[in-house]
């Protein structure tokens, strides 16, 4: 009797061990819970005027945000939306107004005002210039420095941007003239990196650049007597300005891609904007 008692006891024990055993195969099977650390990538292409700003934006975030890498690609306004269109980059990049094709096609996040300045080589003593001047000048109507107060009797070499800038395409818009009115034999520099070393080359050169790029490597004019001012862009006193935006394609942005546009509108990001010589939306 004791050991069919025993014998029924030691099954009642193995019965529960392996119930015990598949239970936690189940348990093994759920689905298992997000996890916050799990690396994550944003690809981010466009304006070479935006991109020094999202570089640091983007130092800032993956510090505080250790899973999370953010790649920039700097390519040109048109360029970044057309790969926020096709999906090769979930956010693009750029420095001028969206057109209506590419509205129907992309949202858009304003995240700052930038200025166009107009440089010069530090040799040159030009320090005002007009709207209609500049329009001259890029037009070809205007060939040589004794035209503008100040300038000595020298040709001006016109620096511009390659097609698809943005830069250009906001500069050209404001001054007042179009891409096949730009003077035959100006010279076509890739990114305002590029515009910069070009003037800064060249005593006869004349360039326009993100106020980002400012520095004393170049003379900086004032335009219709007024300086290239962040203050004064907000203001509306200084006229070539533009925005800068980042646009994705409708539904297509993920939640990370989401918080890094939100960082970028909070306080902490508007800081970064006004540290880099940026206006900020607040």
């Amino acid at each position: 009797m004791k050991r069919k008692s025993l014998k029924l006891l030691c099954t009642a024990l193995l019965i529960s061990m392996v119930g015990g055993v598949v239970a936690g195969c189940g348990n093994s099977g759920d689905k298992p819970e997000a996890n916050s650390s799990e690396p994550v990538t944003i690809s981010i292409s466009g304006s070479t005027s935006v991109g020094p700003l999202m570089e640091k934006v983007a130092e800032k975030y993956e510090g505080a945000n250790s899973n999370v890498s953010i790649e920039i690609n700097q390519v040109g306004s048109s360029a970044g939306i057309k790969d926020a269109i096709n999906g090769v980059s979930e956010i693009g990049m750029s420095s001028r107004e969206l057109k209506a094709e590419e509205e129907s096609q992309v949202k858009s996040n304003v995240i700052a005002y930038d200025g166009i300045a107009i440089i010069t080589n530090k040799n040159n003593q030009i320090k005002n210039i007009t709207l209609d001047q500049i329009k001259g000048i890029y037009t070809g109507q205007i060939t040589n420095w004794n035209q503008i107060d100040g300038g000595k009797d020298a040709p001006i070499v016109v620096v511009s941007r390659e097609e698809g800038s943005g830069t250009r395409d906001a500069f050209q818009e404001i001054v007042g003239y179009k891409s096949e009115e730009l003077k035959a034999d100006a010279m076509i520099s890739n990114g305002n990196g590029g515009v910069k070393e070009s003037v800064a080359s060249n005593e006869n050169a004349v360039g326009f650049v993100s106020f980002e790029y400012l520095d004393d490597k170049v003379n900086i004019a004032n335009v219709e007597n007024v300086e290239p001012k962040a203050d004064l862009v907000k203001s509306g006193e200084y006229k070539i300005s533009r925005p800068f935006l980042l646009v994705n394609k409708d539904g297509e942005l993920s939640e990370d891609g989401q918080k890094l546009i939100d960082f970028i509108l909070s306080d902490e990001g508007q800081t970064i904007v006004k540290e880099n010589k940026l206006i900020p939306i607040k």
